[in-house]
C-alpha cells in the first residue's frame, strides 16, 4: 500500500489545514506507512524534518506556488509522479484531486458549509469548493471528513455519492497546546500591552463564517456597562474577507479596546487562549473546529455555538449559546460573573481534549487508505 501524499496545497501560514497535514504526516511516518510526500520547494526542508528517514519527500515544480499552475500540475504532474513512484493511492488533503489517474484516490473534505451556509463564503470560493466536493464524492474511492456532522451534511446535500466516507477526528499537539505557566501568560499580556486587564480571546481566520462582528457588538455592549473594568477583546488570526469587522470595531471605539494582532506564532496560542477569561468562538458552522479543541487542551473556558460539528468536539466541556449578538452578550456575562463555572469548564475541557489525538487521526487515515483498495460496491 504505497501512498503519494500531495502537500502542495498547504499555505505558507499554517492554519487549520496546515496543522492537519503536518501532524497527520508526522504520525503516519511514525507508523511506518509507505509514504511519498510531494510539496512546494519552500516546504521541502520542513516536511523532510517531519517525516524523518522512513519516508520520502520530493519537491514539486517551482511554479506550484502559483495557484492556477498548481491546479494544472495536479491534473497532469501528480498522476505522472504517482506512476513513477509506484503509488497505489493518491491522497489529496484539500478538496481537489487528479481526475485521470490509475491510482486509487483519497480526498479530504473539511466541511459542508459551502452547501449548508453558502452566504458565509465568497461567490467564487463557494462555486469552486462546491464543484470539487461533488467531484470528489462521485469520483474518489474514499472521502475523509473530520467529523460525523460533516459526513452527515455532505450526504444530506449531495445526491449520488459513490465514494466511501471515513470520519477521522482531528487531534492535538500536546507539546504546544497544554495549560500555560503563569509566566507565559504574563509575557503574552506584556506583548499585547494589556497589563493586568483581563481579556476575551478569539482565534481564527477573520471571515464571515466566524461571526466576529456579533462578538464585537456583544463585547461592546458589555464594555458600555462595565466601563474601565471591562475585558479587552483580542481577535487573533489571519485577515479574511469579512468587511463588516472593521465597521463593527469602529462602532465600539472609545468603549471597547479591541486588539487585532493578526497571525500569531503557534507558541503564543496557549497563553492567548488559556490566559483569557473566556475564549469565544461564535462560529456559524464548522467542519470540525480545531481552535475550540486547541483552546480546550490549553485549559481555556470556551464559549461557542451548537452549529454543525462544534458540539461533537466540545461535548459537555464548553458553554454554548446561539450565534446572535444578544445571546452572545448574555452568555459572556454569565461566564464573566461565575468564576466557579469557568473553573469547572476548564477542568472538563482538559480531560475531554485528551481524547483527541493525532495518532487516532492517523490510524483512521490508514483505514481509509485500505478501504480505497477494496472493490467498489456501486
Amino acid at each position: 500500500m504505497k501512498v503519494l501524499f500531495d502537500a502542495t496545497s498547504v499555505p505558507f501560514a499554517r492554519g487549520g489545514v496546515g496543522r492537519y497535514v503536518e501532524e497527520l504526516l508526522r504520525e503516519l511516518a511514525q507508523l511506518e506507512t509507505e509514504l511519498t510526500v510531494v510539496c512546494k520547494r519552500s516546504d521541502l526542508a520542513r516536511f523532510t524534518a517531519i517525516l524523518g528517514p522512513a519516508c520520502r519527500c520530493v519537491p514539486a515544480p517551482r511554479l506550484v506556488q502559483f495557484r492556477l499552475f498548481r491546479f494544472v500540475w495536479e491534473q497532469v504532474g501528480l498522476a505522472q509522479l504517482a506512476r513513477r513512484t509506484g503509488a497505489s493511492i493518491i491522497h489529496s488533503p484539500h478538496y481537489t484531486m487528479p481526475l485521470l489517474t490509475q491510482s486509487h484516490r483519497v480526498v479530504t473534505l473539511h466541511d459542508a458549509t459551502f452547501f449548508s451556509d453558502p452566504a458565509v463564503h465568497s461567490t467564487l470560493k463557494r462555486a469552486f469548493f462546491r464543484f470539487w466536493t461533488r467531484v470528489a464524492l462521485r469520483r474518489a474511492d474514499v472521502c475523509i471528513t473530520p467529523s460525523q456532522a460533516t459526513a452527515d451534511g455532505l450526504r444530506e446535500y449531495i445526491p449520488r455519492i459513490r465514494a466511501r466516507i471515513v470520519v477521522a477526528h482531528l487531534g492535538i499537539d500536546r507539546d504546544v497546546f497544554h495549560p500555560p505557566t503563569a509566566d507565559e501568560i504574563a509575557q503574552f499580556a506584556a506583548t499585547m500591552d494589556v497589563g493586568r486587564t483581563p481579556w476575551v480571546a478569539f482565534l481564527g481566520t477573520l471571515e464571515p463564517r466566524k461571526n466576529v462582528p456579533a462578538l464585537v457588538g456583544a463585547m461592546g455592549a458589555i464594555a458600555a456597562r462595565l466601563g474601565a473594568s471591562a475585558p479587552v477583546l483580542i481577535l487573533a488570526g489571519a485577515p479574511g474577507w469579512d468587511d463588516r469587522i472593521a465597521d463593527s470595531v469602529k462602532a465600539v471605539a472609545g468603549t471597547l479596546r479591541v486588539i487585532m494582532p493578526g497571525y500569531l506564532p503557534v507558541e503564543q496560542l496557549r497563553a492567548l487562549l488559556a490566559g483569557a477569561t473566556i475564549t469565544a468562538y461564535p462560529s456559524l458552522g464548522e467542519g470540525f473546529g480545531l481552535p475550540v479543541l486547541e483552546a480546550m487542551a490549553s485549559g481555556a473556558t470556551v464559549l461557542t455555538t451548537r452549529r454543525l460539528a462544534l458540539p461533537e468536539v466540545g461535548g459537555d466541556a464548553v458553554f454554548y449559546c446561539e450565534p446572535d449578538e444578544e445571546a452572545l452578550g448574555s452568555a459572556l456575562e454569565s461566564l464573566l460573573s461565575n468564576p466557579e463555572l469557568r473553573m469547572q469548564l476548564r477542568e472538563r475541557a482538559i480531560a475531554r481534549a485528551a481524547e483527541f489525538t493525532w495518532r487516532r487521526t492517523a490510524l483512521a487515515h490508514i483505514r481509509a487508505y485500505a478501504s480505497s483498495l477494496e472493490p467498489a460496491t456501486w
